[in-house]
């Protein structure tokens, strides 16, 4: 046997040896039912949809409508007759699985979904409630392969009717921090269901802790994030009041400014220890950071929080320490005597403040002249 034909010869054992794995040639979507995606993301939680979307308009042109549900896709399971499924779900689009990715552990209409990637089936019924099928098996193509065994979870929703769609959609809308409500909309129908995160807090203090431990933990702003979102939510506040006396303290890393003892006064305040973060705020506000905004935005705060005798104590604090400034520190002093009741002297700090407009401040005189009149009448 000459070279060209041993040549010859081990091409074609190779393309015979080959067959089973081959690739083929890229080509459109079988039935022109286009690949899509569509993708939600619920605080650090993401839930995502890939599927096939067949259209309402039949691959010859003609007009479906009034012909998908219960005759294009039939009610209830059917035997395809193909594959190892004697009863087979829809498969909720065109062509391979529907898959449904969710990121985190979820609640799918009050029930137990974990983290993973599920193919996603219905089963459509002509009256009452249709079933949505989270399947182990993501894999397959369409639902010809469904196994029941598979199912991870088995919820019922009602669908209603919507607006027309000509190709089958999956979104998400009623978009929350800790939920959303995924659909589908095919024709005139809606199939929805909820989606609901249950400890999204939680979700965000694993990972707030892991990006301590990280480059964000080598500057003391991110120690000071970390806290103040333990205050906003209420949650975590041992472990927060740590970390706020970490941005202070930590060597390298800490800095004692206005910013870091006012997040750490915040976290006292938010544990009931109202008597010692007035102390660390007594020194927030005397630390050479203060600017006049940071101790008129503070004593703004006790205002709301009805503490009319301490507001004004720190608004005469803020005049007092910053003589130079004669805007602000009168709207403060304005404000703290109009809480304690004295208008009198809320009336002449107003004028004063009024009087030594700045620039930047002429487009608020009307509100400053409105909240002046106010007080004289």
């Amino acid at each position: 046997m000459n070279h060209k034909n041993i040549v010859l010869s081990f091409l074609v054992m190779f393309f015979l040896s080959s067959i089973g794995t081959a690739q083929f040639i890229t080509q459109p979507p079988s039935g022109g039912n286009q690949k899509a995606s569509v993708s939600q993301w619920m605080g650090i939680v993401k839930a995502k949809f890939v599927y096939n979307s067949p259209d309402v308009t039949g691959p010859s042109g003609e007009d479906r409508t009034g012909k998908i549900w219960g005759e294009l896709v039939p009610w209830g399971m059917l035997n395809l007759g193909f594959g190892t499924a004697e009863e087979s779900p829809w498969r909720a689009g065109a062509n391979e699985n529907t898959v449904f990715h969710i990121s985190h552990d979820v609640l799918i209409e009050g029930e137990s979904l974990p983290a993973g990637q599920y193919g996603f089936h219905l089963i459509p019924q002509e009256n009452g409630s249709w079933t949505l099928i989270f399947s182990s098996n993501s894999s397959s193509w369409g639902s010809y392969y469904y196994n029941p065994d598979e199912d991870v979870l088995r919820v019922e929703v009602v669908p209603e009717e919507s607006e027309y769609t000509e190709w089958l959609t999956f979104g998400f809308d009623n978009r929350r921090l800790d939920g959303s409500t995924a659909y589908l909309k095919w024709e005139k129908m809606k199939i929805s269901f909820d989606i609901k995160v249950p400890n999204i807090n939680d979700l965000y203090l694993a990972e707030i802790r892991n990006e301590l431990r990280s480059s964000p933990g080598f500057t003391y702003l991110s120690w000071v994030q970390a806290a103040n979102f333990c205050v906003q939510n209420k949650i975590n506040l041992d472990e927060a009041l740590i970390w706020a006396e970490t941005a202070i303290s930590t060597p390298f890393i800490g800095q004692r400014n206005f910013q870091t003892l006012q997040t750490k006064a915040g976290v006292l305040s938010a544990m009931g220890n109202q008597s010692e973060a007035d102390v660390v705020m007594e020194e927030a506000i005397k630390d050479p950071t203060a600017a006049v905004t940071d101790i008129h935005q503070y004593a703004r705060s006790l205002i709301v929080a009805g503490r009319n005798e301490k507001a004004l104590e720190v608004f005469e604090y803020n005049r007092k320490a910053h003589p130079e400034d004669t805007f602000t520190t009168y709207i403060g002093l304005a404000r703290g005597y109009a809480g304690v009741g004295n208008t009198k002297k809320a009336i002449k700090n107003w004028e004063l403040a009024i009087k030594n407009l700045p620039e930047n401040q002429k487009p608020n005189l009307a509100y400053y002249e409105a909240e002046l009149k106010k007080l004289k009448e």
